[in-house]
């Protein structure tokens, strides 16, 4: 059976990348999955088949050279520490940091941490964070104390630009902490970190990747939400779906590239029939950033969202990755199937 390669015209700006679009298909059937690409923008990590170049450092940030029209817009890459979930003792305290990206225009000079809404478990009511370029990140960073009383607690924070206003986050303003003090258990944890090391074919032998559960599932949620809202049937998980997807986020990750041909050279129908998964149909949407962001990219660009729409699937997987090292920081794969 005979490949060919079609081009879709469209564009969509994210991250101050260009996304291209195509679509593979067999000459015989509708198109099984979709390829995004976007351009690296992230100095510091050298796949093995580059040529090492000069890491440039940035100026430091001057208010005085703020753009007068300049857009703000962050990612959250991550939990650095304190996984949501995490079990304290009663009057335990601790620090609580993620790592953002500014993905604006406008250099973050004088903005703060701020605390929003529920448990304030002794947070300040603002907090400095380090002055940070577009295009850079920024470990941001708050110290807590936990209640004495057991029972689970949630503490929102926003980011803000010096006259007050908040930065998006992506399609959120809010990010948090949740913990668990005493015995009871967690009602709901949205995310759990696991450092797994992964060694792809021919890639980098030094990663170790970090996975996070919370992301997978709110994931998995939002896509099906999207499909309840337009009527249609909810996507069940399927084992073997869900390993290729977190394999191929893994080898995106560690060997610092996105898109849909593995660093071995796989397809993702070699990657699931590997996985045990034999389908009637199959396709592939990938992201980077948070599951917020990655409903955004799909949503903004029309054969993406196709996928997540579409009537004749039945099951999916959905992986995800963070590597420190790598352009994007996370990546996300979910390999969609029918049988």
């Amino acid at each position: 059976m005979h490949k060919i390669l079609l081009p879709l015209l469209g564009s969509v700006l994210f991250l101050a990348a260009c996304i291209s679009v195509s679509v593979e298909m067999d000459e015989t059937r509708q198109p099984v999955f979709v390829t995004a690409t976007l351009i690296p923008t992230k100095a510091g990590f050298v796949p093995p088949t580059l040529t090492p170049k000069t890491r440039i450092t940035s100026e430091p940030v001057s208010s005085a050279t703020l753009p007068s029209s300049c857009k703000d817009s962050a990612v959250l890459l991550r939990d650095v520490t304190v996984p949501d979930g995490t079990r304290m003792q009663a009057g335990e305290n601790f620090t609580k940091t993620w790592e953002f990206r500014n993905t604006g225009t406008c250099p973050w000079v004088n903005y703060l941490l701020k605390f929003a809404a529920g448990d304030d478990m002794g947070a300040p009511l603002s907090a400095p964070i380090q002055d940070t370029s577009p295009g850079n990140s920024v470990l941001v960073g708050v110290n807590l104390t936990a209640p004495l009383s057991d029972g689970g607690y949630t503490a929102y924070f926003t980011l803000n630009e010096p006259s007050g206003r908040d930065v998006p986050i992506g399609t959120e303003k809010t990010f948090w902490v949740k913990i668990v003090v005493g015995e009871i258990l967690p009602q709901a944890t949205t995310s759990g970190s696991l450092s797994t090391p992964y060694v792809p074919k021919g890639g980098n032998s030094n990663c170790a990747y970090t996975s996070n559960g919370g992301y997978v599932q709110q994931l998995i949620a939002s896509i099906n939400q999207a499909r309840a809202d337009a009527q249609l049937p909810a996507l069940t998980i399927n084992e073997q779906l869900t390993a290729a997807a977190q394999g191929h986020s893994a080898d995106m990750a560690c060997n610092n590239f996105l898109g849909h041909t593995g660093s071995d050279g796989s397809y993702i129908g070699n990657r699931i029939l590997k996985a045990g998964y034999t389908p009637a149909g199959y396709m592939e949407i990938i992201a980077i950033g948070t599951p917020q962001d990655a409903m955004r990219q799909w949503r903004a660009d029309q054969p993406h969202w196709d996928v997540v729409l579409n009537p004749g699937l039945a099951e999916f997987g959905v992986g995800y990755a963070y590597y420190a090292s790598s352009d994007f920081g996370g990546y996300f794969t979910v390999d969609l199937g029918t049988r």
